[in-house]
């Protein structure tokens, strides 16, 4: 690092390699990240790494490899999680709303959002209904919502066009065996296998296993739209997952696979290719321009939210309606320093450290209970 020469040219390979020198580079970073985005990493925009590697640097990983003091948050050594499943926060928040008289319509697909004359008057569902609504909190992946609003200008169309999603196809398999590795999460460099994250369920909270001797694993993989990948049938992911398994040495022969399932998410990761915030000015300011809508979450903002980011956008964007607190959600997410770090996990749950307009609000949601 200290011979390097590379100067940052906006890039994710360059900022890597700045700080950290081009080999941690090539063995910590590159294989993993193209697996990811589909992209070399001189293609993948630099505010991938501001975002998810944040401040890290060299010295830092040099300190706690000598100390150990966790104190940086790339290197948390715990996390809180819910004991039921994440799924018990979204069930929280549905009941809530049906307590305070509102509705929730499930299995109801959105065509496109409507307006007139700079606002929002309804929407257009999937089977051609309208029905008229003052507010919209669309979730709806941008590329789509823009794409499909009635009065979109072309140069805001075109911006949506080059826009793009990656896909993820999680393969879950069921292992024999409950002593697999002492981890939650492996990050596969290795660029002969094209997995590139398996998680260990058996290693986040007992309430997942209950009584059962076995281990479930998921084997993530991700892909475009036109992948060959993505259209391959579900016995054939389980196949192939399974196979990478045992080529990890974790699974030490394909006999301990007993059972698999394979989930689809289409448009799951917004590629940060270089460029993209380009494209997405244009966008939000037109959308910034309609009454009554607002844009929220990883699909909706086009920005690689975690769930803590995502609730806090709906929250801010509910007290713009209720309050007219004037809350920019654009903000979120982008300001790389602050509220993710204002919560400790204790035996009785989340404690909070620190205050902000962004940290309390953003982290209630999320403190289901506290584990490791």
């Amino acid at each position: 690092r200290l011979r390097s020469a590379n100067r940052e040219n906006g890039d994710f390979e360059s900022w890597v390699c700045r700080r950290f020198g081009r080999r941690l580079f090539e063995i910590f970073f590159k294989s993993y990240s193209e697996k990811l985005w589909g992209i070399s990493c001189d293609e993948l925009d630099a505010d991938f790494a501001a975002q998810r590697i944040k401040q890290f640097s060299l010295p830092a990983a040099i300190k706690n490899a000598f100390f150990k003091n966790g104190e940086h948050r790339t290197l948390v050594d715990e996390f809180a999680y819910p004991t039921g499943g994440t799924g018990m926060i979204y069930e929280g928040m549905a009941e809530a709303v049906r307590r305070a008289g509102g509705r929730i319509f499930l299995n109801t697909p959105v065509h496109r959002v409507l307006t007139r004359h700079g606002r929002v008057n309804g929407l257009e569902l999937g089977d051609g209904t309208v029905r008229k609504y003052d507010h919209v909190i669309s979730t709806m992946p941008l590329t789509q919502l823009v794409t499909r609003l009635p009065d979109a200008p072309s140069l805001v169309l075109e911006a949506a066009r080059q826009l793009t999603f990656r896909n993820t196809i999680l393969v879950y398999l069921e292992i024999a065996d409950s002593n697999l590795c002492p981890d939650q999460w492996i990050y596969v460099h290795s660029p002969e296998l094209r997995t590139g994250r398996i998680t260990n369920f058996r290693n986040w909270v007992p309430q997942l296993y209950g009584e059962s001797r076995n281990t479930i694993l998921a084997l993530e993989y991700w892909c475009n739209e036109e992948d060959e990948i993505w259209h391959q049938s579900d016995a054939a992911l389980t196949a192939l997952a399974s196979r990478e398994v045992v080529a990890t040495t974790l699974v030490k022969s394909p006999s301990l696979v007993l059972n698999g399932f394979v989930y689809r998410i289409p448009k799951c990761y917004p590629v940060y290719r270089r460029g993209y915030k380009e494209l997405l000015r244009p966008i939000q300011e037109y959308l910034s321009g309609i009454h009554g809508l607002q844009v929220i979450g990883r699909y909706g903002s086009f920005k690689y939210n975690n769930q803590d980011h995502s609730i806090l956008m709906g929250l801010l964007a509910a007290e713009n309606i209720l309050k007219n607190a004037g809350h920019d959600l654009w903000r979120v997410n982008a300001d790389y320093d602050t509220y993710q770090e204002g919560w400790k996990i204790t035996e009785t749950g989340l404690t909070p450290i620190k205050s902000s307009s962004f940290t309390t609000k953003g982290r209630h949601a999320c403190a289901a209970s506290a584990t490791h």
